[in-house]
């Protein structure tokens, strides 16, 4: 199998690899995937529609918005360079009955397999983590069908985001573990926005995600500082 792995960060991938077994307690370092998972997928489905499409989430580690996706009607494809996450994925299958076809490959390689194959494409947490955030967007605008949905979800980077994302969850309310993020690695919407157009997307919207560390609620908001959520379509 051809899994085109030059745009992976192998720090990254060991980083969450040492943490996979723990990918589906939600009271884990993965709770904020739990706790922002319902928003996302509602979110999705809303927007286009989840049950009988075919649907590909790229980066899906172990598979909490590929199930959440699948428990819907979607048919499902996740992907992912990490062995650990995969198995833990692959492991959780047979706790829920759901089904998903997950898969080692790069994006980049499986837009080669499979141009415009799916009805759905999400890539979310994930372009942070990666070298070229560029080469995924573009893959993923390959991977999509004409008229079809992309979403992305990452974090601007501005004094903001980094308040947020890095000093507030990561060393004050320790929401995640310290060094998850890297603050040149955050992506402003204006550049995510120039990436998908480059790749020949129309970007439809951009919402944030937002937290409040008092109720500790997350909501999509109009307010797109710190995590937001990118719309788009081929």
């Amino acid at each position: 199998m051809e899994n085109n792995s030059a745009n992976v960060d192998l720090l990254e991938l060991d980083k969450f690899s040492q943490l996979a077994h723990r990918w589906w307690d939600p009271n884990s370092e993965f709770k904020p995937l739990h706790e922002i998972n319902p928003l996302r997928l509602e979110y999705i489905d809303r927007l286009a529609g989840l049950e009988g499409k075919t649907v590909l989430d790229v980066g899906c580690g172990g598979g909490i918005l590929s199930e959440s996706m699948a428990g819907l009607g979607a048919h499902v494809t996740g992907i992912d360079l990490g062995d650990k996450a995969l198995k833990v994925a692959k492991l959780h299958l047979l706790e829920s009955g759901r089904q998903v076809n997950y898969r080692k490959i790069s994006v980049e390689a499986l837009a080669k397999e499979q141009p415009h194959h799916y009805d759905i494409v999400t890539c979310m947490e994930m372009l942070e983590h990666v070298p070229s955030p560029q080469s995924i967007v573009r893959a993923c605008a390959k991977l999509v069908k004409p008229g079809g949905w992309v979403f992305f979800s990452t974090i601007n980077r501005n004094p903001k985001s980094y308040l947020y994302a890095i000093i507030g969850a990561e060393y004050v309310l320790n929401l995640l573990p310290r060094g998850t993020h890297d603050y040149a690695k955050f992506i402003k919407p204006s550049e995510l926005a120039r990436m998908a157009r480059s790749a020949d997307l129309g970007v439809h919207e951009i919402i944030g995600m937002t937290y409040n560390p008092i109720t500790k609620v997350y909501a999509l908001e109009p307010d797109s500082d710190v995590n937001y959520i990118m719309a788009s379509r081929a």
